[in-house]
């Protein structure tokens, strides 16, 4: 099964100053506000990393799911991981597997261009796990999250230009890269005795919790260009910076050359 990699949302208590570190530290631009996400009580921001993209949401109500995760996880953080299947029937087979494995659908949209199908966090363990499906069925172009296609003249490919790997972090990081792989239908595999599951784009891989805030989506691996210039202006703006890592909305960014 072909499962691509094409969003990962992070969650913040403040917008604003999470979107202008991204854009800054790693030469990404704002490509598209949803203002759709107002019913789940948030507002937000995407922006381009290639044909990927980092959205970040933050509550501007109280009560949300993104504010409960918040407190859960003492401040901001990754929150969800969000693929994209190449057809209807593909999505329709993971969603048939994650109903025989128990795992609760926490939200589904079906609509006649575009159909939207969240795993439940508490089920998959670390992070909500989604799979949209797009009419075009075009992985690196029409993505109803940012809008259709305007998105294409925001990527900007002097900084950080596609993201390659997502790492979750858990108590037990093996048995969680069983439940993620089994739901998928894609092999486990050990790289250099970290279980990790490869999409069609990217990597996952699975780690035992790194900061004591327990199961979560802990970093994500760049490839950028002009890596120490990066670095430089982001420690310039007072980013994190440790070697080539940066942490930012509570996630540790990975830069690779």
């Amino acid at each position: 099964m072909a499962i691509y990699l094409r969003q990962i949302c992070l969650v913040a208590e403040k917008l604003a100053p999470v979107v202008d570190d991204l854009s800054e530290a790693l030469s990404i631009a704002p490509c598209f506000v949803d203002p759709a996400v107002g019913k789940f009580g948030l507002e937000n921001t995407l922006l381009a990393v290639g044909s990927k993209f980092i959205e970040v949401v933050a509550p501007v109500e109280p009560n949300t799911a993104a504010g409960r995760f918040l407190e859960r996880r003492g401040g901001d953080g990754g929150y969800m991981v969000i693929c994209q299947s190449p057809t209807l029937q593909e999505q329709a087979q993971l969603r048939q597997r994650a109903q025989q494995a128990d795992v609760r659908i926490a939200y589904e949209s079906d609509r006649s261009t575009w159909n939207i199908m969240q795993l439940h966090p508490a089920d998959m363990g670390a992070s909500f796990l989604e799979f949209d499906w797009d009419e075009e069925e075009d992985v690196t172009g029409n993505w109803h999250p940012a809008g259709g296609k305007a998105w294409k003249n925001k990527v900007n490919l002097d900084g950080a230009f596609e993201i390659v790997a997502v790492e979750l972090q858990g108590s037990d990081p093996l048995g969680l890269a069983r439940r993620w792989a089994d739901i998928m239908a894609l092999p486990l595999e050990s790289l250099n005795g970290i279980p990790t599951v490869k999409l069609a784009n990217a990597e996952i891989r699975f780690v035992a919790d790194q900061d004591g805030r327990g199961d979560g989506l802990s970093a994500l691996d760049f490839k950028v260009r002009n890596r120490e210039h990066l670095l430089a202006k982001a420690e310039k703006r007072g980013v994190q910076v440790s070697g080539t890592q940066l942490t930012i909305c509570g996630t540790r960014l990975n830069l690779t050359s």
